[in-house]
């Protein structure tokens, strides 16, 4: 029984995608015959169109090419439209993914990967929605730290959320990695646009893809003056790059944030070698060229090819790079991890992102950002869908986990982390944007940990409300793999849940508030609010075999954390004291005379 209850571990895990950073990431959207559905013909900018019949009794578009195919000259450019097609595109499967490392480390994809996705109800072409009937938009972001994943995955089918709530769903893949944000001096010189020599192709993906669905969604009965954008961990960063960006300006209408946060990076940082003055990240472009060089034994060491990069001209660098495949760029990235690339992104380039504005600042007045309605949210034990693999915290066996080293200093870790999550990426954020726009900011965080117990190892210990795992809920879609970590007890609890969450997102999406659901059937979801330390702020979403769905006053603070972890006493190592001090705070928050004496011992030596 012990090898059995293995086996499914190991089953769910890989569902999971543990390997890649613990990120959803299933293939394909649908597993049924691409048969074309003659109701579904449309015609958008670029011509004719013709869908298949999805789940649910909705029309599906999958793979539709929103930009040119960023190949070639292309490759580092921000994106332009793609041209008009012959005859009628046949839109039955979903296009190829951005390319991307998966689970062992091997590289995927296509660059020509450029596709979005499209899910309404069932209407033949004289009955699609038009003028004031036209429906809600709901456009996802996918998240997978801005190095993996794409729209296409079965799990973010957006049937479910079309046919019960009487929208449109658009999931699309934008650029990743190396070919989503890169920014070296040598391709900035080459002729081009501001937006071109930004280094942020990704983002400008993002930007694309919403203008093509600005153009063309009401072919499909969708309002382009009523579209939500929504996205968990990247993605999530990348909706409120979409905030913070006056490229997007007028794109949507509302927004979501699922565990996401935002970091813009210096520009210096995608640039710079690591021993300039203004250090550069490890992976910057000029280091990634220097790993080049050294790969392809053009240099015998790194200050070799340094010193053969300075004495290149810009044109050289530029050659150089475009005549490299995708598959020999991502290897100038080994170490960086088998999957999520440890690498810089979302660069401030006063064009498309704001430079020197970090969210204190650019949150803190609605003139900076495109302030409309917004939703911000964390699950409660974020971080230990990455605590899971950690050797120091988990005992494996074939590189799984099969038991937890100990608990307090698992759970310890867990609530400082995902504490610090979401003070950063929702409290800080909230608290900011309520002073500039207003009552329309809604706060929740997702409780959800009805997990089953494998024996060995409980799931719900191990799991929690861990990130991630709130998207089978947004969707609807809980696929077969997944569901046997579900005790049949709980199962209804789960889908009541996931009900509810669906109605507060389609209601968010109608009326830019959650209000009580699209049925007006929940616990009213109020807006986030400074002032009353005792009234109701986010709303805890959890299923009702543990305490339901409630409005609560929780706030918390980086003061908080800090206080509580200066009197913690706890730990029985003094230098996972000190680690601990090091890893929650940094920067400004690291005070050096806290730090020396810390705990019995302090962590000066």
């Amino acid at each position: 029984m012990r090898i059995v209850a293995y086996i499914l571990l190991v089953i769910v895990l890989l569902v999971l995608g543990i390997g890649i950073g613990g990120y959803l990431y299933l293939k394909p959207v649908d597993q049924q015959p691409p048969l074309r559905s003659p109701s579904s013909q449309r015609t958008v900018e670029n011509g004719e169109i013709v869908g298949r019949q999805g789940k649910y009794e909705t029309h599906a578009w999958l793979g539709i090419p929103y930009a040119a195919p960023p190949t070639g000259k292309l490759r580092w450019k921000a994106p332009r439209r793609s041209d008009p097609w012959q005859g009628t595109h046949e839109a039955l499967v979903a296009g190829d993914i951005c390319p991307q490392r998966g689970l062992g480390g091997e590289l995927s994809g296509d660059e020509d990967c450029l596709f979005l996705n499209i899910w309404t109800q069932i209407v033949g072409a004289s009955k699609v929605p038009s003028g004031s009937e036209r429906l809600p938009v709901m456009f996802w972001i996918h998240g997978g730290g801005n190095s993996l994943g794409d729209g296409g995955t079965s799990l973010y089918d957006g049937s479910l959320m079309a046919t019960e709530h009487d929208m449109v769903v658009v999931t699309f893949n934008y650029r990743l990695g190396p070919f989503g944000w890169f920014r070296h001096p040598a391709l900035s010189a080459a002729n081009g646009s501001d937006a071109d020599h930004s280094g942020n192709y990704g983002t400008l993906d993002v930007i694309q893809a919403l203008k093509w669905v600005q153009n063309n969604i009401s072919s499909f009965g969708g309002d382009p003056g009523n579209v939500t954008i929504y996205g968990e961990s990247a993605g999530g960063f990348n909706v409120l790059t979409m905030m913070a960006s006056p490229l997007a300006e007028g794109l949507f209408h509302r927004a979501i944030v699922q565990s996401g946060g935002l970091t813009i990076v210096p520009v210096v940082q995608g640039e710079n070698y690591v021993d300039d003055e203004a250090a550069g990240h490890p992976f910057s472009s000029k280091e990634i060229v220097n790993n080049l060089l050294v790969k392809d034994a053009t240099a015998t060491d790194r200050d070799a090819a340094k010193a053969l990069q300075e004495s290149m001209t810009a044109a050289e660098i530029a050659a150089y790079l475009y005549g490299k495949s995708s598959a020999e760029i991502f290897a100038a990235y080994q170490g960086s991890g088998s999957a999520m690339l440890n690498m810089p992104t979302l660069f401030g380039d006063g064009h498309v992102l704001p430079q020197g504005m970090p969210n204190r600042v650019l949150f803190a007045d609605s003139s900076n950002y495109n302030a409309v309605p917004v939703i911000l949210g964390t699950n409660r034990d974020e971080v230990r869908l990455f605590q899971m693999m950690s050797d120091a915290l988990i005992d494996k066996l074939m590189g799984f986990p099969i038991g937890i080293k100990d608990e307090v200093a698992y759970d310890r870790a867990s609530r400082y982390g995902s504490d610090r999550w979401k003070v950063t990426a929702v409290d800080e954020i909230a608290t900011l944007m309520r002073r500039a726009q207003g009552d329309s900011v809604y706060v929740y965080r997702f409780d959800a940990d009805d997990w089953r117990n494998l024996g060995f190892i409980d799931l719900q210990k191990l799991l929690g409300a861990a990130h991630a795992m709130e998207i089978p809920y947004v969707f609807g879609n809980f696929p077969n793999p997944m569901r046997i970590v579900y005790p049949e007890s709980t199962v209804e609890a789960r889908d009541l849940l996931s009900g509810s969450m669906m109605s507060y997102w389609a209601e968010f999406a109608y009326q830019g508030s959650p209000g009580s659901g699209r049925f007006g059937e929940q616990v009213e979801w109020t807006p986030w609010q400074n002032d009353d330390p005792n009234g109701p702020r986010l709303l805890l979403l959890d299923t009702e075999l543990d305490a339901g769905i409630r409005m609560s006053p929780y706030l918390l603070t980086l003061a908080d954390i800090k206080a509580r972890f200066l009197a913690d006493r706890s730990f029985t190592q003094q230098e996972d004291y000190c680690a601990g001090y090091r890893s929650l705070f940094q920067d400004e928050e690291f005070v050096q005379s806290e730090y020396d004496r810390l705990g019995t011992a302090g962590c000066a030596e």
